[in-house]
């Protein structure tokens, strides 16, 4: 296997990135076994073979295709890695073994009381998505895998948020969850634990603050309808004008639409009278008028 890569429990290899090869069990005093220990075992094996086949009972163990078997014999880290999947043999006696799930688990992070760079306190909550790629250092080096990355988790989360501001925590989700992964799976890569992913699920704001920010966006709301608004009245002015000088041009157009519009008032059920009056009839008014 070479030095830049590390299995993840499926039989693939994943990028080191500098750290250390922890699947390879180190060999210490502890695994030097002196004659008591060869003893114990060779008196272990004639057990199995004067009780055999019923010692098949106690000897032959199985795990599932995502599970691996940490074998202790004598207390000592058996070597060869992990058992598993299908069967395994143990000694009767002086064999104990783990079970270690290779399937990702997820897990919810409380909500934290977090103080952004801008000083506002937010309450964020958040998903884990992990897998333990090493079973053996998953066992040896940390008592409870699942609560200490809880815990880490929740700190990380604190720590991620607290150098950010709340627009970027608002606004920028996605940059912030992957940072936090990062620095999750640095942290827990000495446990045999690859972080996967992590998701903000909620931001949660004072009351203060959601009334504020709802004020500035209605405030923003309505000077963009003002905008609008004046905007829409310049066009309707500025077409109106075009109407009035094509009117202006044509003297039936201008009675074609004061019909067209005495047609708009009659075709409604209202109560309104309409007279209707020639438009000659006002030019010679006017006509009479300047005379």
């Amino acid at each position: 296997m070479p030095a830049s890569a590390k299995p993840n429990g499926f039989g693939e290899d994943e990028p080191l990135s500098g750290r250390i090869n922890y699947n390879e069990v180190p060999k210490t005093e502890a695994q030097e076994w002196g004659c008591c220990t060869y003893l114990l075992v060779f008196l272990s094996y004639l057990l199995v073979v004067c009780t055999f086949p019923f010692s098949l009972a106690y000897t032959l163990r199985m795990v599932k295709e995502y599970e691996r078997a940490v074998i202790f014999r004598l207390g000592m880290l058996l070597s060869g890695g992990a058992k598993g999947p299908g069967l395994f043999f143990i000694l009767p006696c002086i064999d104990n073994y783990v079970k270690v799930d290779l399937r990702t688990v997820s897990f919810d992070v409380a909500p934290q009381e977090i103080l952004t760079k801008d000083s506002v306190t937010v309450a964020v909550d958040a998903v884990v998505y992990y897998r333990v790629f090493n079973p053996t250092v998953a066992i040896t080096n940390v008592v409870d895998v699942q609560k200490s990355t809880k815990l880490l988790a929740a700190t990380t989360l604190r720590n991620c948020l607290g150098t950010k501001t709340l627009a970027e925590v608002l606004s920028d989700r996605e940059n912030v969850s992957t940072h936090m992964q990062s620095v999750l799976d640095d942290a827990t890569d000495p446990w045999g634990v690859k972080v996967e992913r992590v998701e903000m699920k909620d931001v949660r704001l004072p009351v203060q603050l959601q009334r504020a920010m709802a004020a500035e966006a209605e405030a923003a709301r309505e000077a963009r309808a003002k905008v609008i608004a004046a905007e829409g009245e310049q066009n309707s002015s500025r077409a109106l004008k075009e109407a009035a000088d094509v009117m202006l041009e044509s003297p039936m157009a201008l009675q074609l639409r004061y019909l067209q519009t005495l047609n708009t008032i009659s075709a409604e059920k209202n109560s309104t009278i309409v007279f209707p009056l020639p438009l000659n009839l006002l030019e010679n008014i006017s006509y009479f008028k300047k005379e």
